[in-house]
Formats: C-alpha cells, sequence, structure tokens
C-alpha cells in the first residue's frame, strides 16, 4: 500500500480526499494536516469525515512526520502547498498539487523540486475534465480564426480566485493551439461601449454563487453555427479518484515535472 498524507485535511476538497483514499485499494491514510491552530487540530481524520476512527491524527506540522508518507496531496493554498514541496524534497517523497494560484517564483520552486522528486501539478485533477482539454484542443485546431472562443466558468460563493485555474488552463490550450498570445488577446468580462469583438479576443466570464462544485464551457461561435463543449462537476468526488489515480503514478517515478495528460496517458 501506498501511504498517503492530505492537507487541507479539513475542508471540503480535503475530507473528500480522505474518503477516496479510505476506499481505495493502492492507497492508505497515514498523515493529515490543516492550518495552525484550528480546532480540529488532534482530531482523528476519520471521524471529522464521519468515516469512524482511522487512526490518523489531524497535525498542524508537516515537518515533524514527513516520514509517516510516500506521497503528499495538497489542496490547499500557495503558501501551504510551499511548505509541503519544501518537506518532500527533504525526504524524496511524491507530490500530488491541486492548488492554482502560485507565483511566478512558486513555479520555478516546483521545476526546481521536479528535477528531484515526481511532483504531479494540474489545476484541474478530473478525468473528464482533461479529456475536455484535449477536445476543445481539436476543435480549436479545426475551427480557428472562423469561430470567436470564449470560456464560461462557474464555482462557489466560496471560491477565492477568478477565472478559475481550470479555465487559465483552457485559455492557455486555446492560445497554444490558434497561436494567440493570453496575455493580451484575453478579454475577462465585458462592460460598455467596448466595440466590435476583435477576431483573436478569448474571452472569460466568471460566476460565482451557491455551492456551484465546478462548471467549465468553452463556446465556439462562428456564423451561423456554435460549438459548445462542456464539463460539469457533480460532485468532489471526481476531483479526489483523479488525485488518487496522479498519486499512484507518482509514487511510480523517480522525478519529473508531470500534469493530468501524463498521469492519463493523454498526450501524443
Amino acid at each position: 500500500m501506498i501511504r498517503a498524507a492530505v492537507t487541507g485535511a479539513a475542508g471540503r476538497m480535503g475530507k473528500t480526499l480522505i474518503e477516496a483514499i479510505y476506499g481505495s485499494k493502492e492507497l492508505t491514510l497515514t498523515a493529515a494536516f490543516e492550518q495552525p491552530g484550528l480546532s480540529v487540530i488532534g482530531a482523528d481524520a476519520g471521524d471529522l469525515c464521519g468515516l469512524g476512527p482511522l487512526g490518523v491524527a489531524i497535525s498542524e506540522d508537516i515537518k515533524s512526520e514527513a516520514d509517516k508518507f510516500d506521497v503528499l496531496i495538497d489542496f490547499s493554498t500557495p503558501k501551504s502547498s510551499m511548505i509541503g514541496l519544501s518537506v518532500c524534497e527533504s525526504t524524496a517523497s511524491a507530490l500530488v498539487v491541486g492548488t492554482t494560484g502560485f507565483s511566478e517564483d512558486d513555479l520555478v520552486l516546483l521545476d526546481r523540486a521536479a528535477t528531484k522528486i515526481p511532483v504531479v501539478m494540474a489545476p484541474n485533477m478530473s478525468v473528464g475534465v482533461n479529456v475536455l482539454f484535449k477536445l476543445i484542443e481539436a476543435a480549436a485546431a479545426s475551427l480557428g480564426d472562423n469561430f470567436d472562443v470564449e470560456v464560461i466558468e462557474a464555482h462557489h460563493r466560496d471560491k477565492i480566485d477568478a477565472p478559475s485555474g481550470t479555465a487559465v488552463r483552457i485559455g492557455e490550450i486555446l492560445a497554444g493551439t490558434m497561436g494567440r498570445n493570453l496575455e493580451s488577446d484575453a478579454v475577462y468580462g465585458r462592460q460598455g461601449a467596448e466595440g466590435p469583438r476583435k477576431t483573436k479576443t478569448i474571452g472569460f466570464e466568471t460566476i460565482r454563487g451557491g455551492d456551484i462544485v465546478g462548471d467549465h464551457t468553452v463556446l465556439f461561435a462562428g456564423q451561423g453555427e456554435r460549438l459548445e463543449i462542456t464539463h460539469r462537476a457533480q460532485s468532489r468526488m471526481n476531483f479526489a479518484q483523479g488525485a488518487l489515480r496522479a498519486a499512484i503514478f507518482a509514487s511510480n517515478m523517480s522525478s519529473g515535472r508531470y500534469d493530468m495528460q501524463d498521469v492519463l496517458g493523454l498526450k501524443d
């Protein structure tokens, strides 16, 4: 069994990850972490998730339990992820990162660490979303500048970043496939008399409300027809199951920076 640890264990995604690991035949939960000072510190991770006691107490000190896991699954914050990265480097453990919002300096550190340890990093661990990435790449290559392209995403009211990391990744795929510059061609929302749409625009619309887990639609609008490719997450379990596949993949690698396209064998 692969020994797995989870950061952000008391959050919605953390609890879902613990539940998924509990049901796994290949991974076992051996450590769980949360921010220092939270009331859940010391609680049993299984009890917290309604699974009953698992014998894994939630800790605030990842460094003191660095020898307890083979792979760290991190859906937390960039600051917490960087601490986990440092610990994984020191113990040669694998790292699976679903956190978004990293700075350029953070990404440099992640790339540097990947020369020593396996790092799987993706803005969305969902199998379906990663198939969507392939579909929009194929559509963008075929439709080109004859179709306008818009990215519409919706998430729950508590999501911090906008647009979502998945939407940004969609924009990067579109820009790379269609020969555009995301930095200059992206338009984030519209208001007022902006004039006619520019041909190379990649538009982003963001919706935040309620408990929406995550919806992403890529709209290709042409003359007399339009194509919409949509993925809707119905629960966080799909992200968790993808993260577990990533953890198993990473545990079998020696080093390198990977994404879910590598994990799922979707790269050409």
